[in-house]
């Protein structure tokens, strides 16, 4: 296990947003890789293995845990970074602590204490997304149960809240006051905030990418300790998220801007 902190920032998770097969993986941890190499900043790669709650019956959900998590660890073994992948269940966290070093909750599910309780006996690093719906103080509970489980290492990742129908809206405040709330890192999910859902083609989530580089410059001032993206070799043919994952040639110019202006903001 090549193992992951959440106590050195700024950092980064970025990844496609589901299992694909054929190359789009291993061409995205290469990039990735070598980013990291250049920068000399943390980086883990992220892809998940089920996408359980998609907005149609028939959107892609990944190949499961069992072929999913093999595919991670390829990914590992060629590019040597750490891995995070979500889990959706209680019985999913052990299995898939085998194989990554961070298990994330997704937003829908951050308050099921099943699952944050069984994520926090893995003694894994966790990343809990914030309900769309939720305060920042409402996170609290959310953090204390991952605790009780055991793990130390815990983060809390804001992607936006709903105001109206088929949007989120980012309120620059809650950096601080998820950090206030909970006591640990702060995260900001610079896709996930610009994506419309159930507003795409058939019922899927929809996105506005373009939002993408002004949200992360205004998270980077704002406090975010990591970021966090969805990037893909081609966004349009993506089998999940299409219409908000960054595309791979252009993130290492969005990584660098985004981490310059965190590094001005902060004093570094």
């Amino acid at each position: 296990m090549i193992g992951w902190t959440f106590g050195r920032a700024p950092f980064v998770i970025a990844g496609p947003c589901v299992v694909e097969p054929g190359d789009t993986l291993p061409r995205v941890a290469d990039a990735l890789a070598r980013f990291a190499e250049r920068r000399r900043v943390p980086v883990c790669f992220k892809a998940s293995f089920d996408k359980a709650n998609r907005s149609a019956l028939a959107g892609a959900r990944g190949p499961g845990a069992e072929e999913g998590l093999r595919v991670l660890e390829r990914i590992r073994a060629s590019s040597g970074l750490p891995l995070l992948t979500d889990i959706h269940e209680p019985g999913q966290a052990a299995q898939a602590a085998e194989v990554v070093d961070v298990l994330q909750i997704p937003a829908f599910l951050c308050r099921q204490t099943d699952l944050l309780v069984a994520a926090g006996r893995t003694g894994r690093p966790v990343n809990v997304k914030k309900g769309q719906w939720m305060p920042a103080e409402g996170m609290g509970g959310s953090v204390e149960k991952v605790r009780s489980g055991g793990s130390r290492e815990v983060a809390v990742t804001e992607r936006g809240t709903f105001f109206g129908y088929g949007d989120l809206v980012v309120d620059m405040r809650n950096f601080s006051r998820l950090r206030d709330a909970t006591g640990a890192p702060v995260i900001f999910d610079a896709t996930h905030a610009v994506q419309r859902p159930g507003m795409g083609a058939a019922g899927s989530s929809g996105g506005q990418r373009e939002f993408i580089p002004a949200l992360l410059a205004a998270a980077a001032v704002a406090g975010a300790d990591g970021f966090f993206l969805e990037t893909h070799p081609d966004p349009d043919r993506a089998l999940s998220d299409a219409e908000t994952q960054w595309p791979l040639h252009r993130l290492p110019d969005l990584l660098d801007r985004t981490l310059d202006l965190w590094a001005r903001a902060h004093g570094d």
